[in-house]
C-alpha cells in the first residue's frame, strides 16, 4: 500500500463535522455532477482516506446499479502498487460511499507545470509505472477510458498511482452526446476512435492516451494542440504531430507506433512491454495477491438493516466560525494557488478550482461574493461558510454550478476556494474572471504571491 500522510490532510479544526460509519469527513477534494470526493479520517486507526460519494437517486434514475456493482467489485479485487486502492464500500439511504487510498504527492503534471518537461529517464520511469497499471487492469477486464493528467497522482515516495480506474466511465453514460469527453474540458488525450463514437477497443484507446501522456512528460506540451475544436479533431484523426529534437530516436519510434490513428495497426501493450526503449531500467511491479471479500459491495444494494455496510451520516453541531486550515493543508494546497493559470494551455489542462486569500471577515467575504455573483445571473445558496452558486442560464454542458468554501488560515486571514461542481470548465474560467472584478477590494493575495509569501513565511504561525 502506498504511504499516506499522517499529518491531518483535510479534517480541520472547528465543529460541524460529519461522521459516516467510522470515518470523519473533511474538505471536498473534487466535485462533479455525478460524484463528490472528500478527504476523510478513520477515527479508529487515524488513517487518512479519500471517499467518493455517489448519489443513489442518480444511480437508480440512470439504471446504473448493475454497472456500478460490476465496476466496484472489480476495483475491489485490484491490488496493484500503481493503482489507487479501494478499501471498502458503504451506503446510506441516499448515498454510496467508496473508501479509497489517499495519496499526498499531488498530480504528476504539477511537476511539469512547475519544473518543465522531464528528462527521458524520468519520463520513462513514470511511463513504465503507468503501463504496469493499465496492463494489470486490462488483464482483469477493467478499462480506464479517460486517462488524463488529473488521474495520475504521486504518493509520498513519488510512486505513480492511477486513480478512477473502472469508475471513470460511470458518469459518461449520462452524457447527452455519448462521447467519452475528458472532464477537464479538452479531448487532447482521447483516441480518434473514441471521438468518432463508433465503438472502440478499451485497451487500444487507453494505450493511445498513455502515448499522449508520455509525449507531454518528455516535451512539456501536447502533441495535438489547436484552439479550434474541428481543427484539433482533424489533427488527432490524422495523428498529425512531430516530436521535438531532444527526443531520442527510439523514443520517437515508440510514440509514433502508439499514436497510430488506426487502432487495428496500433502497437499493443504486450508489444510495448517488449520494446527496447521501454525495457531500459525496467523494474517489474512487486505485489501480493490477497483474498478480498465482496460482501460489502452486495450489501450496499441490499438495504437489510443488519448489514454493517449500511451507515447513517451524522452531523455534529454546526460551526459558528469557518473551518480552520492547518499548516499541512495550506502547504499541500500551495501548488494549486496560482489564480493566473486557471487555464494551463500547454498541457491541455483546464483548472476546475481556484482560490484566493482575504484579510476581510468571513461574513464580509460571503456578502461580497453574493453581490458579485447575482448580477452575473447566479442563484446563491448559503450554508454556514459554504456557498453554492447556480447559473440560471443553460451553458454548453448544462447549468454552471460552483461550490465555494471559506477556511480560516489565521485569526485575520481567510482562504476562499471556488470549485466547479457542474457544467463546463471553460465557462467556469470565464465566470471567475468576471466575478474577480467584483471582489477586487477583498482579495489580499492571489496566485504565486500566496504561494511565496503565505506558505513560506506564514506557515509557522498557522493554526493547527
Amino acid at each position: 500500500m502506498a504511504t499516506t500522510s499522517r499529518s491531518g490532510g483535510g479534517s480541520s479544526g472547528g465543529s460541524g463535522r460529519t461522521r459516516v460509519g467510522r470515518y470523519e469527513l473533511g474538505r471536498t477534494l473534487g466535485e462533479g455532477s455525478f460524484a463528490k470526493v472528500k478527504f476523510a479520517r478513520n477515527v479508529e486507526t487515524s488513517e487518512n482516506v479519500a471517499i467518493k460519494i455517489l448519489d443513489k437517486e442518480k444511480v437508480l434514475k440512470h439504471k446504473m446499479i448493475g454497472q456500478i456493482k460490476r465496476e466496484i467489485s472489480t476495483m475491489k479485487l485490484i491490488r496493484h502498487p500503481n493503482v489507487i486502492r479501494m478499501y471498502e464500500v458503504m451506503a446510506s439511504k441516499t448515498k454510496i460511499y467508496i473508501v479509497m487510498e489517499f495519496v499526498t504527492g499531488g498530480e504528476l503534471f504539477d511537476k511539469i507545470a512547475t519544473k518543465g518537461r522531464l528528462k527521458e529517464d524520468g519520463a520513462r520511469k513514470y511511463f513504465q509505472q503507468l503501463i504496469n497499471a493499465v496492463d494489470y487492469c486490462h488483464s482483469r477486464g477493467v478499462y480506464h477510458r479517460d486517462l488524463k493528467p488529473e488521474n495520475l497522482l504521486l504518493d509520498a515516495n513519488e510512486v505513480l498511482k492511477v486513480s478512477d480506474f473502472g469508475l471513470s466511465a460511470l458518469p459518461q453514460q449520462v452524457r447527452e452526446d455519448g462521447l467519452l469527453h475528458t472532464t477537464c474540458g479538452t479531448p487532447n488525450y482521447v483516441a480518434p476512435e473514441v471521438i468518432n463514437n463508433k465503438g472502440y477497443d478499451g485497451a487500444k484507446a487507453d494505450l493511445w492516451s498513455c502515448g499522449v501522456i508520455l509525449f507531454v512528460l518528455m516535451a512539456g506540451y501536447l502533441p495535438f494542440e489547436e484552439s479550434n475544436l474541428m481543427a484539433l479533431y482533424k489533427k488527432i484523426f490524422k495523428a498529425e504531430f512531430s516530436c521535438p529534437p531532444w527526443f531520442s530516436t527510439s523514443a520517437k519510434k515508440l510514440i509514433k507506433k502508439i499514436l497510430d490513428p488506426n487502432p487495428l495497426t496500433r502497437i499493443t501493450i504486450a508489444e510495448v512491454l517488449e520494446n527496447d526503449w521501454f525495457k531500459k531500467g525496467y523494474q517489474p511491479p512487486v505485489f501480493q495477491h490477497e483474498d478480498v471479500s465482496l460482501d460489502d459491495v452486495n450489501d450496499i444494494f441490499n438495504e437489510s438493516k443488519e448489514s454493517p455496510n449500511l451507515v447513517v451520516e451524522r452531523r455534529e453541531e454546526r460551526s459558528t466560525t469557518p473551518v480552520t486550515m492547518n499548516a499541512f493543508e495550506l502547504i499541500s494546497k500551495s501548488q494549486g494557488l496560482n489564480l493566473g493559470s486557471l487555464f494551463e494551455k500547454q498541457l491541455g489542462l483546464v483548472r476546475r478550482e481556484t482560490r484566493f486569500t482575504s484579510k476581510s471577515p468571513a461574513n464580509e467575504i460571503i456578502s461580497k461574493i453574493e453581490q458579485a455573483a447575482v448580477p452575473l445571473g447566479f442563484d446563491v445558496k448559503k450554508n454556514n461558510y459554504k456557498l453554492k452558486l447556480h447559473g440560471e442560464k443553460t451553458g454548453r454542458k448544462g447549468h454552471l454550478s460552483i461550490a465555494t468554501e471559506i477556511f480560516e488560515v489565521a485569526p485575520s486571514l481567510h482562504m476562499v476556494e471556488l470549485r466547479k461542481a457542474g457544467g463546463d470548465t471553460l465557462e467556469f474560467h470565464k465566470f471567475y474572471k468576471n466575478l474577480s472584478t467584483g471582489l477586487k477590494d477583498i482579495v489580499w493575495k492571489s496566485g504565486d504571491e500566496v504561494k511565496d509569501e503565505e506558505v513560506n513565511s506564514g506557515a509557522g504561525g498557522v493554526s493547527s
